[in-house]
Protein backbone atom coordinates (compact mmCIF):
# COMPACT_ATOMS: atom_id res chain seq x y z
CA UNK A 1 0.00 0.00 0.00
CA UNK A 2 1.24 3.46 -1.03
CA UNK A 3 0.35 6.34 0.10
CA UNK A 4 0.52 10.59 0.34
CA UNK A 5 2.82 11.44 2.87
CA UNK A 6 0.80 13.04 6.22
CA UNK A 7 3.09 15.71 6.27
CA UNK A 8 2.21 16.72 2.18
CA UNK A 9 -1.31 16.96 3.18
CA UNK A 10 -0.82 19.17 6.10
CA UNK A 11 1.39 22.10 4.00
CA UNK A 12 -1.42 21.62 1.49
CA UNK A 13 -3.98 22.39 3.87
CA UNK A 14 -1.52 25.46 6.06
CA UNK A 15 -0.99 26.61 2.37
CA UNK A 16 -4.58 27.07 1.78
CA UNK A 17 -5.45 28.70 4.98
CA UNK A 18 -2.43 31.25 4.46
CA UNK A 19 -3.21 32.21 0.95
CA UNK A 20 -7.31 32.44 2.44
CA UNK A 21 -5.75 34.59 5.16
CA UNK A 22 -4.06 36.84 2.24
CA UNK A 23 -7.32 37.12 0.25
CA UNK A 24 -9.10 38.62 3.43
CA UNK A 25 -6.01 41.33 4.37
CA UNK A 26 -6.19 42.41 0.51
CA UNK A 27 -10.00 42.41 0.56
CA UNK A 28 -9.66 44.82 3.68
CA UNK A 29 -6.85 46.99 1.98
CA UNK A 30 -9.18 47.18 -0.99
CA UNK A 31 -5.99 45.24 -3.39
CA UNK A 32 -8.09 43.73 -6.24
CA UNK A 33 -5.02 41.98 -7.41
CA UNK A 34 -4.27 40.27 -4.56
CA UNK A 35 -7.51 38.73 -4.22
CA UNK A 36 -7.74 37.73 -7.40
CA UNK A 37 -4.40 35.56 -6.98
CA UNK A 38 -4.91 34.56 -3.46
CA UNK A 39 -8.38 32.91 -3.69
CA UNK A 40 -8.25 30.85 -6.74
CA UNK A 41 -4.50 29.60 -4.77
CA UNK A 42 -6.69 28.86 -1.62
CA UNK A 43 -9.16 26.70 -3.20
CA UNK A 44 -7.09 24.74 -5.53
CA UNK A 45 -4.46 23.93 -2.27
CA UNK A 46 -7.68 22.91 -0.55
CA UNK A 47 -8.99 20.65 -2.55
CA UNK A 48 -5.60 19.12 -3.18
CA UNK A 49 -5.28 18.53 0.70
CA UNK A 50 -8.63 17.54 1.09
CA UNK A 51 -8.41 14.73 -1.79
CA UNK A 52 -5.15 13.82 0.05
CA UNK A 53 -7.04 13.45 3.63
CA UNK A 54 -9.89 11.53 1.94
CA UNK A 55 -8.21 9.41 -0.35
CA UNK A 56 -4.55 9.00 1.18
CA UNK A 57 -3.54 5.60 -0.41
CA UNK A 58 -3.06 6.13 -4.30
CA UNK A 59 -1.81 2.35 -5.27
CA UNK A 60 -2.33 -0.62 -3.30
CA UNK A 61 -1.61 -4.48 -4.14
CA UNK A 62 -3.10 -7.68 -3.28
CA UNK A 63 -3.13 -11.20 -4.79
CA UNK A 64 -5.95 -10.30 -7.06
CA UNK A 65 -4.32 -6.95 -8.61
CA UNK A 66 -4.03 -3.46 -7.86
CA UNK A 67 -6.58 -1.18 -6.39
CA UNK A 68 -5.65 3.36 -7.80
CA UNK A 69 -7.61 6.05 -6.89
CA UNK A 70 -9.58 7.17 -10.01
CA UNK A 71 -10.88 10.76 -10.27
CA UNK A 72 -10.96 13.01 -7.29
CA UNK A 73 -11.67 10.21 -4.68
CA UNK A 74 -13.04 6.77 -6.17
CA UNK A 75 -11.38 3.54 -6.66
CA UNK A 76 -10.89 1.20 -8.91
CA UNK A 77 -9.55 -2.15 -8.91
CA UNK A 78 -7.49 -3.32 -11.67
CA UNK A 79 -6.73 -7.65 -11.62
CA UNK A 80 -2.84 -8.55 -12.82
CA UNK A 81 -4.40 -9.96 -16.17
CA UNK A 82 -5.20 -6.34 -16.98
CA UNK A 83 -1.96 -5.02 -16.17
CA UNK A 84 -0.31 -4.71 -19.42
CA UNK A 85 2.82 -3.02 -18.30
CA UNK A 86 4.03 -1.48 -15.72
CA UNK A 87 7.09 0.86 -15.98
CA UNK A 88 9.22 4.46 -14.33
CA UNK A 89 9.50 6.89 -16.79
CA UNK A 90 12.42 8.94 -16.44
CA UNK A 91 13.09 12.52 -17.02
CA UNK A 92 16.37 15.11 -16.94
CA UNK A 93 15.74 18.77 -17.32
CA UNK A 94 17.67 21.61 -16.21
CA UNK A 95 19.77 19.38 -14.05
CA UNK A 96 17.13 17.78 -11.92
CA UNK A 97 15.83 14.35 -12.12
CA UNK A 98 12.37 13.12 -12.10
CA UNK A 99 10.42 9.84 -11.97
CA UNK A 100 6.86 8.91 -12.38
CA UNK A 101 5.51 5.06 -12.75
CA UNK A 102 3.38 4.29 -15.03
CA UNK A 103 0.98 1.44 -15.13
CA UNK A 104 -0.61 0.53 -18.59
CA UNK A 105 -4.17 -1.31 -18.38
CA UNK A 106 -4.98 -0.94 -21.91
CA UNK A 107 -7.53 1.13 -21.41
CA UNK A 108 -6.42 3.52 -18.92
CA UNK A 109 -2.73 5.09 -18.41
CA UNK A 110 -2.31 5.45 -14.24
CA UNK A 111 0.31 7.85 -13.66
CA UNK A 112 1.95 8.23 -9.95
CA UNK A 113 4.54 10.86 -8.69
CA UNK A 114 7.01 9.91 -5.57
CA UNK A 115 4.79 12.53 -3.77
CA UNK A 116 1.89 10.29 -4.29
CA UNK A 117 3.47 7.04 -3.68
CA UNK A 118 5.41 8.54 -0.64
CA UNK A 119 8.20 6.75 -2.04
CA UNK A 120 10.76 5.98 -5.24
CA UNK A 121 8.22 4.92 -8.21
CA UNK A 122 11.34 2.43 -8.91
CA UNK A 123 10.81 0.51 -5.40
CA UNK A 124 6.63 0.56 -6.33
CA UNK A 125 7.53 -0.88 -9.77
CA UNK A 126 9.76 -3.43 -8.22
CA UNK A 127 7.73 -4.67 -6.10
CA UNK A 128 4.70 -4.60 -8.58
CA UNK A 129 6.50 -6.64 -10.95
CA UNK A 130 7.48 -8.99 -8.08
CA UNK A 131 3.46 -9.31 -6.94
CA UNK A 132 1.82 -9.43 -10.73
CA UNK A 133 4.49 -12.81 -11.64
Amino acid sequence: MWRVRRELAVFKILGAVACAGLAAYWWVVDDVRGVILAVPAAVLLGAMGLRDVIAPVRLAADESGITVVQGFAGRRHVPWEAIWDVKVEIRRRWGLRSEMLEIDTGDYLHIFSPHELGTSPTEVAAALRRRGT
